[in-house]
């Protein structure tokens, strides 16, 4: 098969070889994919370039956890009648060293999703992470319905699903954007109201939020912790929470009293490591949400197998607001 690998850490144009590999075999549990696209993603960038630290876990790597195609192998132990499916997968690369960015990848069954046929196979690339990340962001201190919830930064990918996701929970949604081009985003995914925050100092944030949400936030999903903290505990009603999944500081101050005070509980929220029945209710929440009046992710770069250094300098560099797929 085609693939995209790396057998060091480094930027992509001194590290990516796409080359010929042998084409893998499903095991027991296991499906194969036949690819079609594949979702380029922060974190793929980020083992990539090492930023972590944590250095290479295998020594040849396929990048990319995300993807869809076709079943067209499975493995013993799993129903024959899934030959055939269009699918999308999550967690190709996590804790595995062969991910997306090739022709095939073989995946426990339990990763691999139904695509419904009126999606496409780029939009089903762009699930996994993102859309994993977000339904539990929304849904981990429990039900939404009724409720506000703050998405900070509902642009991004993570953001925008959330959004998506929390309106069809039945909550009222605020989201902050940056710019004009992300407040329409945020208010295509459902965003009730958009905040734009851009050159707003905290106590300006914490008063247009205020404004929209006078008895406090429920909730918030936090893109930006190190930088939103004093923001999000101020806006947060009694007995509040934050689900957070970024932070630009490693070690970033924490309102200790405050955030007591309210009872606020906040929870960190790394994807990998997600309980399999989050990911498994999570998984069937995106195809509703998909299924229902949720448009899905902008596409705005496609690009090749060969040319998937380009895809990630594209990410790297942030040019535009949609997504980058790899097309197999």
């Amino acid at each position: 098969m085609k693939a995209a690998w790396y057998e060091k850490q480094g930027p992509a144009a001194q590290v990516l070889i796409v080359g010929e590999m042998p084409d893998p075999q499903p095991e027991q549990g296991d499906v194969r994919i036949r690819l079609v696209a594949s979702g380029v993603n922060p974190g793929d960038i980020k083992k990539r370039q090492d930023a972590l630290g944590v250095g290479m876990p295998f020594p040849r790597v396929i990048p990319h956890s995300d993807g869809a195609g076709t079943i067209d192998r499975v493995g013993e132990g799993v129903p024959a009648s899934r030959v055939g499916e269009r699918v999308w997968c999550f967690g190709a690369q996590s804790y595995r060293p062969f991910g997306t960015a090739a022709e095939y990848v073989v995946l426990p069954s339990a990763r691999v999703v139904p695509l419904s046929a009126r999606v496409s196979f780029e939009q089903g690339a762009c699930l996994g992470i993102p859309g994993i990340t977000a339904h539990r962001a929304v849904h981990v201190a429990g039900p939404v319905e009724g409720s506000t919830v703050l998405v900070q930064g509902g642009a991004g990918a993570v953001g925008l699903c959330a959004v998506a996701l929390a309106r069809h929970a039945g909550a009222h949604v605020i989201a902050t954007v940056r710019s004009e081009q992300d407040e329409l985003v945020a208010e295509q995914a459902g965003a009730h109201e958009v905040v734009r925050i851009d050159g707003l100092s905290v106590d300006e944030m914490v008063e247009r939020v205020a404004t929209l949400a006078p008895d406090g936030v429920h909730h918030v999903v936090e893109v930006a912790y190190h930088a939103n903290i004093a923001v999000d505990e101020a806006v947060l009603a009694m007995g509040g929470s934050i689900a957070t999944y970024a932070t630009g500081n490693p070690s970033p101050p924490i309102p200790f009293w405050p955030l007591v005070f309210k009872n606020v509980r906040v929870f960190f929220l790394g994807s990998d490591d997600f309980p399999d029945e989050a990911k498994r209710v999570a998984a069937a929440g995106l195809n509703e949400a998909l299924d229902g009046e949720w448009p899905g992710f902008q596409v705005s770069e496609r690009l090749s197998l060969r040319s998937i250094v380009e895809a990630h300098e594209c990410l790297e560099a942030r040019r535009g607001v949609g997504r980058v797929v790899v097309i197999v």
